[in-house]
């Protein structure tokens, strides 16, 4: 195959996107138009048309994209406690608001698993008892807690973010019974 065309075509299909997640930030997506792409792009229609059908195609080509860079980024490591798990994350988010802030904007964060959930740790806390709704509120709690970040302009720092998750660890461990250490731990 030939590498010059693949190079291209990759090139090609960053910009595409580079300019995709520009225009999302100050237009609905139903509002974008494979037109407006290309002219940001000073590429052709048929480039465009080469690589997706449509913006919509686009769209969901860029989520699965940014789902499997999140997912790699974040693949579940032992090593990682809460606050360092989370610290990751905030900085992570940080350095990539565009990235973050154009998932949310496609309305896709109902599958974004932004942090890992200790189901081990829920089921020890919560008694085994209602931990897809616990599970539930701990996603949609961080998700919201992310937007508002992003949306300020990531003002505080990863730490003072992370620290707030982790008050929020130590006050369920507190109100179960339970303590947490230095580290974010029980």
């Amino acid at each position: 195959m030939n590498t010059k065309n693949n190079k291209r075509r990759r090139e090609s299909q960053e910009k595409i996107e580079k300019a995709f997640m520009q225009l999302l930030q100050t237009q609905e997506l139903k509002e974008i138009t494979v037109s407006d792409i290309c002219k940001m792009t000073y590429l052709n229609r048929s480039t465009f048309y080469a690589n997706y059908l449509d913006v919509y195609d686009l769209a969901d080509k860029l989520r699965v994209k940014l789902e499997e860079e999140f997912s790699a980024q974040f693949a579940p490591n032992p090593e990682d406690n809460l606050h360092g798990g989370a610290l990751k994350m905030f900085t992570h988010i940080r350095d990539n608001q565009i990235f973050y802030k154009t998932y949310f904007k496609l309305g896709y964060d109902e599958k974004l698993n932004v942090m890992v959930y200790d189901k081990q740790r829920a089921l020890a806390d919560f008694d085994n008892r209602h931990i897809k709704y616990h599970i539930e509120f701990f996603r949609n709690g961080l998700n919201a807690i992310i937007k508002m970040w992003l949306k300020g302009g990531c003002q505080e720092s990863p730490e003072e973010m992370a620290e707030v998750i982790k008050q929020e660890y130590r006050g369920r461990a507190e109100m179960m019974g339970g303590k947490i250490n230095a580290e974010g731990n029980a």
